[in-house]
């Protein structure tokens, strides 16, 4: 049986081998992009109009929508709720939704359960919500990482373990329905590193005592029982072999991969990532045959100063030109590759933004900057279909679009019809509508 992932496998070989052979340059990544989005984002429909005996529908009007996208383009939604004003907080829930189909939500322990048995569910349950009445699908981020201990961790390696299983396995059962996608451990490939050491001992030490992959492998497990169905990523910063190596064990004892996808970071403080290094990465973890999310990307609009004694991290006008250059041609890049599914934004806004960075779509007063526009060009014109169609002899009208979701309205004389269809890779795509 040939696959949707069957096709991709292969068709990343394909790309690979041509790159390799051809060593085409970074003009020539680029400018080969559109040809891949329209073979790999885009699919072929037909439509067939009948009527209440079944017969066609010649010369019918067939209008063709889009709803929503495959393709998952999102950020996370951490300062939802948490705006200095009514007016901030409207606009970032109303441009969020109207650019974005895809929300990460905050799962950090120390943070998110502050005092042991109080979890912030309530919160968390409430943006959930609001989510899922604008069309916008959710993941939680992370269910295990070594960032922080709760102050409350007790200091027996054993014990914290257990909590750590426990507290996957509340999560992913709690919002089972409502968020089934976890970023399940974060950052196993460097998870010694001095600096989450030192913040997160308890936590570090109990993750060495148990081994770095028997830890990874375990919370895998915790959280496919509580979540059968639900999709579990492996997610990291490192893009080199040691993250290879950590994706290659994570595996059952069957040797199948205990994840569903491979999340990838990418935030290019110091500058945004050549096409060469885009196209490398998406290769070089594509062979594992799973669906890759970039997961976290940062691009700034404002100069690179990591050490700021006092002061504001400004956004400036070259910096949010730079900014919108950089996000059309990475978001083209990956919008170009097959094992590419999503790409999540970090932060969606100025406002509390990670290290304080100038890293968001939108200002601090939440006002759109120019990468806000160009991206919305991209998500909702360029890679968004609309079609004017009419049937022909035999009440068919074919046409060639976008993954996802579409809205038909037909019309003929004074009937009229509407439905609604997906349009996927690894199918038909053959549509009826009844009109009478």
């Amino acid at each position: 049986m040939i696959t949707r992932w069957n096709m991709l496998l292969w068709a990343c070989a394909v790309l690979s081998a041509s790159v390799a052979a051809g060593q085409p340059n970074e003009e020539q990544l680029f400018a080969e992009a559109d040809a891949r989005i329209e073979q790999h984002r885009k699919a072929d429909a037909t439509i067939t109009v009948l009527d209440a005996e079944g017969k066609p529908v010649p010369a019918a009007r067939v209008e063709v929508q889009q709803t929503r996208h495959a393709f998952l383009f999102g950020s996370n939604i951490y300062t939802w709720g948490r705006q200095p004003s009514e007016h901030a907080e409207a606009e970032y829930r109303r441009r969020f939704a109207e650019l974005l189909n895809y929300a990460t939500l905050g799962f950090y322990w120390a943070s998110y359960e502050p005092r042991p048995g109080e979890p912030g569910h309530d919160r968390t349950e409430q943006i959930a919500r609001w989510c899922r009445e604008h069309g916008i699908a959710t993941k939680g981020h992370p269910l295990a990482w070594n960032h922080a201990d709760p102050p409350w961790l007790p200091d027996d390696p054993a014990e914290i373990v257990r909590l750590q299983m426990a507290r996957i396995e509340d999560c992913v059962s709690r919002f089972r329905g409502l968020i089934d996608r976890w970023d399940v451990v974060n950052e196993a490939a460097h998870f010694e590193r001095d600096e989450l050491a030192g913040r997160a001992p308890k936590l570090t030490g109990a993750w060495q005592q148990m081994g770095r992959m028997e830890f990874t492998r375990e919370c895998f497990r915790r959280a496919r029982r509580a979540g059968p169905d639900a999709m579990l990523l492996i997610n990291d910063y490192r893009t080199d072999a040691a993250y290879e190596r950590v994706v290659e064990h994570l595996v059952d004892a069957d040797g199948r991969p205990l994840y569903d996808v491979i999340g990838i970071q990418s935030h290019m403080h110091a500058g945004a990532w050549s096409n060469r290094r885009i196209w490398e990465v998406c290769e070089r973890f594509a062979r594992f045959g799973a669906p890759l999310h970039f997961t976290e990307v940062t691009i700034l609009s404002g100069r690179r100063q990591w050490e700021r004694p006092t002061g504001e991290w400004p956004s400036t006008p070259e910096g949010e030109a730079y900014q919108a250059r950089e996000v059309v041609r990475f978001y083209t890049m990956l919008f170009s590759h097959p094992a590419v599914e999503a790409i999540t934004w970090w932060d969606f806004s100025d406002f509390r933004a990670w290290r304080g960075a100038p890293a968001g779509f939108l200002r601090a007063d939440m006002t759109p900057k120019p990468a806000y526009h160009e991206l919305e060009k991209l998500i909702k014109d360029t890679w968004w279909t609309r079609e004017s169609l009419a049937t022909g002899p035999k009440g068919a009208a074919g046409f060639r679009g976008f993954l996802g979701d579409y809205r038909i309205v037909v019309t003929e004389g004074d009937r009229r019809a509407e439905q609604t269809f997906t349009l996927a890779i690894d199918s038909e795509n053959r549509w009826t509508v009844s009109i009478d």
